[in-house]
């Protein structure tokens, strides 16, 4: 091999290097798991979508990855689909904001998304927002992008979890099948 294939090569790799090291930060695995409520509504079935709505999305995979993953692991007794399956009710969250910039010293992060749960014909069971935002110092020999986003993240799936769980079993909003719904007193008149 002659020495410009050979300093060729070195930069080609310095390059990859570099440029795996740019992008957007990555944050740390997270989930609220609680054996007491293994899937939201008592359901075993629910597909989950989250969809990125944020007008620049850069690093869009690995923000629904993180926010697919903390919600799938937080409720390990549901079985989670891609999309609607008949039978099954839907959880979608719209990703609004999920990036940490370095503003005036400080590195600002924020996490903000919209959840609702909607049962499986379609009727809205649950809706919030998870908006939360940090402010942290730069400190040195530390990643502060990924720490800020992090920590924003961590804060805003926790939210999600909590109002996730909150949800009042599906099968007491409906009768079972089979069971005769009840029927109002006949007034007198």
């Amino acid at each position: 091999m002659t020495r410009t294939a050979i300093l060729l090569r070195g930069v080609v790799y310095a390059f990859a290097a570099l440029s795996a090291a740019c992008g957007p930060a990555s944050v740390r695995p997270t989930s609220y798991a609680d054996p007491g409520v293994p899937c939201p509504g008592a359901q075993t079935r629910w597909s989950l979508e989250i969809v990125d709505r944020r007008a620049d999305r850069e690093g869009a995979e690995q923000a629904i990855v993180a926010i697919r993953d903390g919600i799938q692991k937080s409720f390990p007794g549901c079985r989670w689909t891609a999309s609607s399956e008949a039978g099954a009710g839907s959880i979608t969250i719209e990703v609004h904001r999920f990036a940490s910039r370095l503003e005036s010293g400080s590195w600002e992060a924020a996490a903000e998304w919209t959840v609702r749960a909607t049962n499986a014909g379609g009727r809205t069971l649950t809706e919030f927002e998870a908006n939360e935002e940090v402010s942290r110092l730069g400190y040195r020999g530390s990643d502060n992008e990924k720490e800020s986003l992090s920590q924003a993240f961590q804060k805003a799936l926790e939210r999600t979890v909590k109002g996730l769980r909150a949800l009042p079993r599906i099968d007491a909003l409906r009768p079972r099948e089979g069971t005769a719904t009840p029927q109002a007193a006949p007034t007198r008149a």
